[in-house]
């Protein structure tokens, strides 16, 4: 896989983490394994563009001013719970020997017969997979054609996954990742019916009624 590049700053330590995001920044940790740790500060929209692209199962060389670029993943993104603006970022060395424990995400793609057909409800279980490789084998995503979901009560399951020889699966093999279901059976609404008087009750009422007013008018 090829990794993407990342500037970052030393962090400006006279300032606050709020008013570093106030100048358009963001503050970095860098985690390192036989390395120090770092505090950094990455220019938020560089940051932005870079996290869309590669998310956090991309190799990253992470250049801090002059230094030998830094190989990376992003570990940890936190972001603002009201504006939803990235807020902290953190990373970690990554050894290019050493396999790594990762989630991938999972790309639905093609269109089931089931669906188009049959009116069946597409369900996903599960949006990621969880592997191991080493860091050159990292794969930005893993496809899930569904166009083989003919049938309803049809399922595609984690051992079914198309996965680069290179990488170890680690999620369950039997998990169902997504299945088509039933159309849901439309309720129907129940009819109104009127009560039905048995025959000589309402004439005899009637007739009460007339006696009645007899009696009142003697």
């Amino acid at each position: 896989m090829d990794s993407v590049t990342l500037n970052a700053l030393k962090r400006d330590t006279s300032l606050s983490a709020k008013q570093l995001r106030y100048e358009g920044f963001i503050p970095v940790e860098f985690y390192g394994e036989n390395l120090p740790n770092q505090s950094l500060q990455i220019e938020y929209q560089t940051f932005r563009k870079v996290y869309i692209q590669a998310g956090k199962n991309t190799l990253v060389d992470l250049v801090v001013g002059e230094a030998k670029p830094l190989k990376v993943l992003i570990h940890d993104v936190q972001f603002e719970p009201v504006s939803g603006t990235i807020a902290h970022v953190d990373f970690i060395n990554i050894r290019m020997d050493k396999e790594v424990h990762t989630n991938v995400p999972l790309e639905f793609i093609g269109e089931s017969p089931a669906i188009k057909n049959l009116g069946g409800i597409l369900m996903t279980n599960i949006d990621e997979l969880e592997i191991k490789c080493l860091p050159k084998d990292l794969i930005h995503s893993i496809k899930v054609d569904i166009s083989i979901l003919e049938n309803l009560h049809t399922s595609i399951h984690v051992k079914d996954l198309q996965v680069p020889a290179e990488i170890t699966v680690l999620s369950e093999p039997e998990q169902v990742v997504v299945s088509v279901i039933p159309p849901r059976a439309e309720e129907e609404e129940p009819v109104a019916t009127e009560a039905v008087v048995p025959e000589g009750e309402g004439a005899a009422k009637e007739g009460e009624g007339d006696n009645q007013g007899a009696e009142k008018k003697e």
